[in-house]
């Protein structure tokens, strides 16, 4: 079994080259990698062990498990001191890039001492960097996923039942998804970041702030993970907000669609239309060159405009943020926030998530993925963008 799984030579190749063109560019002889989301990302699989790509673009695969792996790159460890004996002599870098950002303080100490000569840099924002333009061939799989996010979300209405409570219907979702080919999984960067399989919040449960840096709280189901639906029965004049996983073949889209139960006040529809109107006027705005930045504040200027910014990204405690990058991991490059320094680039991929929490009656707004094109954002998800009523 080839550590590069075939249908992705060619792919695994120009993103070693664009790897080691960024480490050249920056004055860094190699990277070492060991985060599961970047060696998928250098390889095609997932696997224990650690990627070793040198500016040149010469790469190394060193693996402890599983047994099999094959390839003339590949190199099979017990532990990661051994990789000092298969980088000796000539070729020992000067200056070696690790993922200081990601790995603990223990892991990063043993393996400097792989390399006891050398100048540690991050390779945090190197591979981010890198990892955030996405090629066709990744485009096509979000794309596919997309997809099976949109069918998935379309028999939504067809598992609800009155009386319902929201962890039953989460759980029927759940159940669709997994069906439709859902992984389960659901990366997330960021050591501040847990979830499973996303997030539904219906009525008052949608005011509750939670812990982690997500646009939407709730209370959760136990004090270990505070966060999403709480047992609350669903009842009429409830909205109801679905933002669940879709991981179909390891690349994450991210979408959000609200249904509700009975009438809802005229302000949560008024609030929904406008998260509806933000993400066309966004669409056709972010182009290549544009500053992430600009994005958010043509969104608060629709916002204020509309004097809806007491709902707006929450209501006891508002998210900095309406979009972010998605990929292998959700939080990936770039950040639609008011302090963001990214500049869109054609082949980013973002979720935009202009939301309202509206008393008493829930979460309103949508959630799409987008990639940036030069003509603008083409959709990957697409599903009814309308409030739908559950019966």
């Amino acid at each position: 079994m080839n550590i590069i799984p075939q249908q992705c030579n060619a792919e695994v190749a120009g993103r070693i080259g664009r790897i080691a063109s960024e480490l050249a560019a920056r004055g860094i002889d190699a990277i070492l990698l060991s985060n599961f989301a970047n060696l998928y990302y250098t390889s095609g699989r997932v696997y224990c062990g650690y990627a070793y790509i040198t500016a040149t673009g010469c790469v190394t695969y060193f693996v402890k498990r599983p047994n099999g792996l094959e390839g003339d790159n590949v190199v099979y460890i017990r532990k990661p001191e051994q990789i000092a004996d298969f980088i000796a002599g000539a070729s020992r870098p000067l200056t070696v890039a690790m993922e200081l950002g990601i790995a603990s303080y223990n892991t990063i100490e043993r393996l400097k001492g792989i390399f006891t000569d050398a100048t540690i840099a991050d390779a945090t924002p190197i591979i981010n960097k890198v990892r955030s333009v996405k090629s066709e061939f990744e485009i096509n799989k979000l794309k596919e996923c997309g997809v099976h996010h949109a069918t998935a979300y379309h028999n939504i209405e067809k598992v609800y039942r009155s009386g319902m409570s929201d962890i039953e219907l989460q759980i029927e979702i759940e159940r669709i998804l997994r069906s439709e080919g859902c992984l389960g999984q659901f990366r997330i960067a960021g050591d501040t970041m847990e979830l499973f399989m996303g997030n539904l919040l219906c009525g008052v449960n949608a005011e509750t702030p939670s812990p982690y840096d997500f646009a939407m709280g709730g209370g959760g189901l136990d004090e270990s993970l505070p966060v999403g639906c709480n047992g609350s029965l669903i009842k009429q004049g409830n909205t109801v907000m679905v933002d669940m996983c879709g991981n179909f073949n390891g690349y994450m889209t991210d979408m959000t669609r609200v249904y509700r139960v009975g009438a809802i006040p005229e302000l949560a529809e008024r609030a929904h239309q406008l998260s509806i109107d933000i993400h066309h006027r966004l669409a056709a705005m972010a182009v290549p060159g544009v500053e992430a930045k600009a994005l958010y504040e043509e969104a608060m200027r629709m916002v204020k405009e509309a004097r809806l910014e007491e709902y707006f990204m929450g209501l006891k405690q508002k998210a900095g943020f309406i979009g972010h990058g998605v990929g292998i991991e959700v939080n990936e490059l770039p950040v639609i926030a008011p302090r963001s320094r990214d500049t869109l680039v054609a082949g980013n991929v973002i979720a935009l998530e202009p939301k309202f929490v509206i008393p008493s009656v829930g979460a309103v707004g949508i959630e799409n993925t987008y990639v940036v094109r030069e003509g603008g954002l083409e959709c990957l998800t697409n599903a009814p963008e309308q409030i739908l009523e559950l019966y």
